[in-house]
């Protein structure tokens, strides 16, 4: 019982702020989900609440989780053809450029391949997530744990920042729908900015911005696992078999994706689980705001972040030359 308790206050936080937002954009209008955000970080004192923190925690990763997976329901085989092999081909590639980015300005910074291959993979993936698989795969030594949280809270804070800025960068490009949802999915570091951005401009968006985030996010399994070869191989340390390569949330996403592919299910379900996923995210992103902290990032130094700053501008870069070039 003490278990089930502990996260109940920080819980009932994100609660609450995600009912207001709901209430606010439901008779005021407004984006909710950076309402969310921006309503959440008005509350970040309370996370330095030791009773708060551990729901709070929860809701920003495990609830999200829910939110990204029961998303899926959304989505088939027949919606993915449609957008053709470009999202999945900028995916990928913009993958292999963050993390080539990453190594090369680490060198020329003066700074560790591991530090390179961390930031590159935490801003080509998926964000704070795979700063921990990637982290777990590297050999540890006495800057790890706070180059790992520098990495956390770096790529957290550039995609809140990406979160708001993006979608005004497509409106000015005159990106449509489908072609944001792309700049979104390629781009933007962590699930719950992705779909806070993508959701912004339409729900359209928002689908296509998921479909191409969770193509970033299924490349953490063969990436984490060749960055603990290549360390090995070089004698630096062994890999960490503590966290898991393959996300349950990508899991359960792809299993509602085959689901509705395969069964013609009603609307009245789609749109229910679909409506229970909104109040997932707004809750994760109502978390997310309220876990957001400037101040410490400013605090750990400027050369590890703009690192990730300088990943991230080429990682945009990339994507927004590929939609010119291929679509």
């Amino acid at each position: 019982m003490e278990r089930l308790r502990r996260p109940l206050p920080g819980l009932t936080v994100a609660v609450t702020v995600a009912l207001a937002v709901g209430f606010i954009a439901d008779h005021y209008g407004g984006p909710p989900f950076l309402l969310a955000l921006l309503l959440g970080m008005a509350f970040n004192f309370l996370s330095a609440d030791a009773r708060v923190r551990p729901g709070i925690d929860l809701a920003a990763r495990s609830v999200l989780r829910i939110g990204v997976a029961l998303l899926g329901i959304r989505i088939t085989f027949d919606r993915i053809a449609d957008l053709g092999p470009v999202p999945v081909l900028l995916a990928i590639c913009g993958v292999t450029v963050a993390l080539g980015s990453g190594l090369l300005l680490a060198r020329l910074a003066g700074r560790s391949a591991a530090e390179g291959v961390l930031s590159g993979g935490a801003v080509g993936i998926c964000g704070a997530s795979a700063a921990m698989a990637i982290s777990a795969a590297l050999p540890r030594s006495p800057q790890s744990e706070r180059l790992t949280l520098l990495t956390v809270i770096g790529v957290t804070a550039l995609s809140t920042l990406a979160m708001i800025v993006y979608p005004l960068l497509a409106k000015t490009l005159g990106l449509d729908e489908i072609a944001a949802g792309i700049l979104f999915g390629a781009t933007i570091h962590d699930v719950a900015q992705v779909l806070g951005a993508g959701l912004t401009v339409s729900p359209q968006a928002g689908d296509v911005a998921t479909f191409v985030k969770l193509v970033r996010v299924a490349c953490l399994l063969p990436v984490v696992v060749m960055i603990g070869w290549a360390f090995r191989a070089a004698g630096e340390g062994k890999a960490a078999q503590t966290q898991p390569l393959l996300p349950f949330f990508l899991i359960g996403f792809v299993a509602l994706v085959v689901l509705g592919s395969v069964v013609n299910l009603p609307v009245v379900v789609v749109n229910g689980v679909s409506e229970i996923s909104r109040w997932c995210l707004l809750v994760a992103i109502s978390a997310l705001g309220v876990k957001t902290s400037f101040a410490e990032l400013f605090a750990l130094g400027w050369k590890p972040l703009a690192l990730i700053l300088a990943e991230t501008v080429i990682l945009l870069g990339f994507v927004l030359l590929g939609l010119l070039i291929l679509l």
